[in-house]
């Protein structure tokens, strides 16, 4: 627990929340779609016309069953282990939000009259870390951690393939998305660790002119 104390919190407090929604909900196996509005799911309208910009975090804690949260954890299980073994936690914990962020900004845009919840953009995002982080340090790849990690990827690949065929209601466009910002993110910050706060800034103020901007314009020319 000690050595991956950031991959083992972000599972827990997922749990914990997954916890609340089986309370609120009365339901173990799926969770009412209702609560999770409640909750602070993802939903267009409210997020874009109401100004309730908060739920962009609030999602990213959300699951829809058992299947999808175990699914989730699992992948993050495997795949932070090692980012925290190459990252700082400063900046895992900076791309992971941000990678996050970015899904459901994609998310919003592409989809947006559906709700949209899960860890799954920011759980991408730390596969793009890692992967960007191998092309920056090619020569990590040649040693046996590098070596596990490149099959945890293809374990996650397979997961979530899994997940896409079989859960209609899965978002790829906010799995795209985290994995692009992590992507970026890992790669500037393997290379200089400095780049940590520009590339922050950056995703910052690009959330914000998505969210102000162009949603705001994009979702005045549809009928919802």
């Amino acid at each position: 627990m000690s050595r991956y104390p950031l991959t083992y919190g972000i599972i827990a407090l997922n749990a914990l929340v997954y916890v609340l929604s089986i309370f609120l909900s009365g339901d173990i196996a799926d969770i009412n779609l209702n609560t999770l509005v409640d909750m602070g799911a993802l939903y267009g309208p409210l997020v874009v016309l109401k100004g309730e910009w908060w739920r962009l975090l609030s999602a990213m804690f959300l699951h829809g069953g058992m299947t999808h949260i175990l699914m989730n954890m699992f992948s993050l299980y495997l795949i932070g282990r090692g980012m925290e073994l190459y990252f700082s936690r400063t900046a895992y914990i900076t791309i992971y939000l941000f990678s996050g962020l970015a899904g459901g900004v994609a998310s919003l845009y592409i989809h947006p009259e559906s709700v949209g919840i899960g860890a799954s953009g920011a759980i991408f995002g730390v596969f793009g870390a890692l992967g960007g982080f191998f092309l920056a340090h090619r020569d990590r790849i040649a040693t046996e951690r590098g070596r596990e990690i490149l099959k945890d990827f293809a374990v996650i690949i397979g997961l979530n393939l899994f997940l896409g065929l079989s859960v209609a209601s899965i978002d790829m466009s906010a799995h795209v998305g985290g994995l692009l910002t992590g992507f970026v993110g890992g790669f500037l910050v393997a290379r200089s660790p400095k780049a940590l706060v520009p590339f922050g800034m950056v995703m910052a103020l690009f959330v914000w002119y998505m969210l102000e901007n162009v949603l705001v314009e994009h979702y005045a020319h549809l009928v919802l």
